[in-house]
């Protein structure tokens, strides 16, 4: 009996994307990578630390102790009722999240560029990676709001659990910002340097270290616009089951984030075929 002809194995053929071929395919097949590199991030941040992951921590609650002082004690801006600890702390932890995140993902490219211009993989993995890597600090620093909640005589609340919601939105929009500004950081290099600066100015221009009660009701929409806005809003709502839900901001921030990764990965495709010569 003749022997059955062996299968030959399947040819990668790899071929520049067009303007709106993103190749979502390509991206799934791939998705363990994206897992591989983000872990990767984790392990690399904490290697030889101290404190290991309650680094995580330390960042939203010094910057709660300053808020309370400041913005509680001192100018008494209104927290809907919240203890001041409990009112920022809730809204540093998913903003952190958010910036940690894009400042990550921004510098992405520049960091690994001996594996871009060495060998093909999704690009995107890489500012992508920040973002998800991120997400392990939040779950560390969210785990800290049951005590600090406890310690201020706040039980928490049964919607706890919804902070999926605003998180699946603040890692959209982190993505998204990640995609486009990494792409661009690999072009022009003074962009990592311009980015925290520009973090700083999203953290006054979202709900961190006030209430968006004080955003007069006619600016809310436009205020809702900021994809962090609703996200935040929605974040406390959950935590703390004070209020109404805050459905209106944050299906217009949702919006507003699927915008940014839209954008964000149609830029990262237009470059992306330049990036092992830039680097």
């Amino acid at each position: 009996m003749p022997d059955s002809p062996v299968p030959s194995p399947p040819t990668l053929v790899i071929r520049p994307p067009g303007r709106l071929d993103l190749d979502l395919p390509e991206l799934w097949r791939e998705r363990e990578l994206l897992f591989f590199l983000a872990s990767r991030n984790v392990r690399v941040r904490y290697k030889q630390a101290l404190a290991g992951p309650a680094w995580a921590v330390f960042q939203p609650m010094l910057t709660m102790v300053v808020f309370s002082l400041f913005f509680g004690r001192l100018a008494g801006l209104p927290t809907d009722g919240l203890p001041y600890p409990i009112f920022y702390y809730s809204g540093l932890v998913i903003w952190t999240f958010f910036a940690n995140g894009v400042i990550a993902g921004t510098s992405a490219i520049v960091d690994n560029q001996q594996m871009v211009s060495k060998i093909y993989f999704p690009r995107a993995f890489l500012p992508l990676s920040g973002p998800l890597a991120a997400l392990v600090d939040l779950a560390v620093a969210t785990a800290i709001c049951i005590p600090l909640f406890i310690a201020f005589g706040h039980t928490p609340a049964l919607t706890t659990p919804l902070i999926v919601v605003p998180t699946a939105v603040a890692l959209t929009a982190a993505s998204g910002v990640s995609l486009f500004l990494g792409g661009l950081n690999a072009k022009y290099r003074d962009v990592r340097f311009t980015v925290p600066f520009l973090v700083q100015a999203g953290l006054f221009a979202s709900p961190v270290a006030y209430a968006t009660s004080l955003v007069p009701d006619e600016w809310h929409l436009l205020y809702s616009l900021n994809p962090m806005a609703g996200v935040i809003d929605g974040f406390r709502w959950a935590l703390t089951g004070r209020g109404g839900i805050p459905l209106a901001s944050l299906a217009v921030s949702a919006g507003s984030a699927l915008a940014l990764l839209v954008i964000g990965a149609l830029y990262f495709q237009r470059v992306e075929g330049t990036l092992a010569d830039v680097v």
